[in-house]
């Protein structure tokens, strides 16, 4: 089974692959432990016949019922992750008029600081609600609306170029991963994808916190008007095709949520993975695309 290099869905059983571990017909049969279960009539008050529960009386695990809330679907994960991501679209626009000029850069800052804490919050909580994902998109859509004015002062256009270009890239991953069954694909890069991702990520979070603070640059980023070279070019393109990989780990991982019949509150949790994964490829592409416009 398939697993994702997103902290957000590697953190919730809801998506992790569920086996039988009842034991075989013979051994179960042969356990006095469990001739005692069967004719106990405690056992049976409590759980009644394992006949009328829908299992298997031969060592089968009992059919999993749906829980009372509904199951999460690929179609309400969707229709979230739109709504998440429309929400830092509308928040991103707001900042971009609302925000001064000279409150750009603090803003941009802070927006970022608090992106990194939501997420690693986020982490360690195991059900979230919409308030915990609106929360976190009105933070990340003050930082991406910054972001994104800062590079359309500098070169006008590249916004809506390279808002195009991430729905583009994640509708080719969504349209290849249903008629190509990239799972399968996914399974042999899995653990590579989460080294790489992991290791780039630490990178780019130490080089931002080390340019807020003036101690050193570790020459990762160009800046806005800055000097490109082939170490800052092939940092943004090895993002770009890491955001892209790991949406197909996400499309994966999340069909195992849908195959485990995951509750539809946990459709949130999709929305808020796929929502940090589709920020992430925008900013990269827009990144790499001032590179080349320089």
């Amino acid at each position: 089974m398939f697993h994702s290099s997103n902290p957000v869905l590697t953190r919730q059983q809801e998506f992790q692959p569920r086996y039988s571990s009842a034991p075989h017909a013979g051994q179960q049969y042969a356990d006095p432990r469990y001739q005692q279960q069967y004719g106990d009539p405690r056992h049976q008050q409590q759980y009644g016949d394992p006949r009328l529960r829908g299992g298997d009386i031969y060592g089968g695990a009992p059919v999993q019922q749906p829980p009372a809330e509904g199951v999460m679907t690929m179609e309400d994960v969707i229709a979230k992750t739109a709504l998440c991501l429309g929400l830092v679209a509308a928040v991103a626009a707001a900042a971009w008029f609302l925000i001064p000029d000279a409150l750009i850069y603090p803003a941009l800052i802070g927006a970022g600081l608090l992106s990194i804490v939501a997420v690693v919050a986020v982490m360690m909580i195991k059900k979230i609600n919409p308030v915990v994902v609106f929360g976190y998109a009105l933070v990340e859509g003050v930082f991406v609306g910054m972001l994104s004015k800062i590079f359309e002062y500098s070169y006008p256009g590249i916004v809506v170029t390279a808002v195009v270009s991430t729905f583009m890239v994640a509708g080719v991953v969504l349209a290849a991963y249903r008629f190509f069954n990239l799972g399968r694909v996914a399974s042999r890069i899995r653990k590579i994808v989460i080294i790489a991702t992991a290791g780039l990520a630490l990178a780019l979070v130490a080089n931002f916190l080390l340019n807020i603070f003036g101690v050193f640059d570790l020459g990762l980023r160009a800046g806005v008007t800055g000097p490109v070279t082939p170490l800052v070019i092939g940092v943004s393109a090895l993002a770009v095709v890491l955001a892209t990989l790991n949406l197909i780990l996400d499309f994966e991982f999340i069909e195992s949520g849908i195959r485990n019949r995951a509750p539809a509150s946990m459709s949130w949790v999709a929305a808020f993975g796929l929502t940090v994964t589709m920020i992430w490829l925008y900013t990269e592409i827009l990144r790499i695309i001032s590179y080349f416009r320089r």
